[in-house]
């Protein structure tokens, strides 16, 4: 009972999947557009990272809860169906990233290239595939949503150090700690919402 009651409200409190999904661009893109040919090679290579560490978790995301609801009520899978090479090509380039240093002549011009894939995804998702999902899954989009909030808490956790040194090298020192703060609190906060009151003495 006090599990239900639980799932519940975190459903209830959770953005809706196809929020997430649009607050992931949205983040993406405005990491991208503080990435300058002439910032510094440990700059570019921390933005880059921070990209590409946030790709992969949103790909993940994507292929594990989002597009398997998708194919489920869906009449056209062609938009998700291409998706997931274009997740492929996406992963393709952020190794060949992680390969390079930032001071290589190719590493611009391969992250250009990253986020030119990106934009073009987003532009899809963003234009048929979102709206097509706030059509079908109707009640659902909540539900997955605190699915997909579970499951990011899962996969960044093992990763939240580099995040961390990634924003103390890419932002000043005042805008990181914000940021800090702010992903602290949310993910307090996401804890809070799969917890119950008495689980506090755990941690």
């Amino acid at each position: 009972m006090m599990k239900s009651l639980r799932n519940t409200i975190s459903s209830t409190l959770s953005p809706t999947i196809t929020n997430m999904i649009r607050m992931d661009h949205t983040a993406v893109l405005e990491t991208f557009h503080q990435y300058e040919i002439d910032n510094n090679p440990a700059t570019k290579k921390a933005l880059v990272n921070t990209v590409c560490i946030a790709l992969e978790i949103h790909a993940q995301l994507e292929e594990e809860i989002f597009y398997p609801a998708m194919r489920v009520v869906s009449a056209d899978k062609s938009v998700v169906e291409k998706s997931v090479p274009e997740h492929n090509e996406m992963r393709r380039l952020i190794a060949q990233l992680r390969s390079m240093e930032a001071t290589n002549p190719a590493f611009d011009q391969t992250f250009m290239e990253l986020m030119r894939n990106v934009m073009h995804h987003v532009a899809d998702e963003e234009t048929t595939l979102l709206p097509e999902a706030e059509r079908l899954l109707g009640h659902r989009l909540s539900e997955l949503g605190a699915e997909m909030t579970k499951r990011r808490l899962q996969l960044t956790a093992p990763r939240a150090g580099e995040l961390a040194a990634n924003s103390a090298r890419s932002f000043p020192t005042s805008s990181m700690l914000v940021a800090a703060g702010a992903v602290i609190a949310g993910t307090y906060l996401a804890k809070r919402a799969f917890e119950g009151p008495g689980d506090s003495r755990n941690h």
